[in-house]
C-alpha cells in the first residue's frame, strides 16, 4: 500500500511539474561591435645577460638556503 502511493504522488509531481512549462519569449537585439588593437613594438636593443645554471630550481634552493648566526658552528 506504501509503494502505491509513493509512485502515485511521484507520479503527481511529475505530471504537475510538466504542465507548468510557460516559454516566455524575449525579444534579443543585436549590437555591432568594434575591435581595435594598437600594437606598440620597441626596437631598442636589450643588453642583458642570461645566466644558465645546471639545476633547474638553482633560484628557490638558494632562496631557500638561509644562513643564521646561530647555524654556524663554534669552537669548544
Amino acid at each position: 500500500m506504501k509503494a502505491i502511493v509513493t509512485l502515485f504522488f511521484a507520479l503527481f509531481i511529475t505530471a504537475t511539474a510538466l504542465g507548468n512549462t510557460n516559454e516566455i519569449k524575449v525579444e534579443t537585439t543585436i549590437a555591432p561591435v568594434r575591435l581595435e588593437i594598437n600594437i606598440l613594438k620597441n626596437n631598442t636593443p636589450v643588453n642583458q645577460v642570461a645566466r644558465l645554471y645546471l639545476d633547474k630550481n638553482s633560484r628557490v634552493k638558494k632562496s631557500l638556503k638561509f644562513i643564521t648566526k646561530k647555524n654556524k658552528a663554534k669552537m669548544a
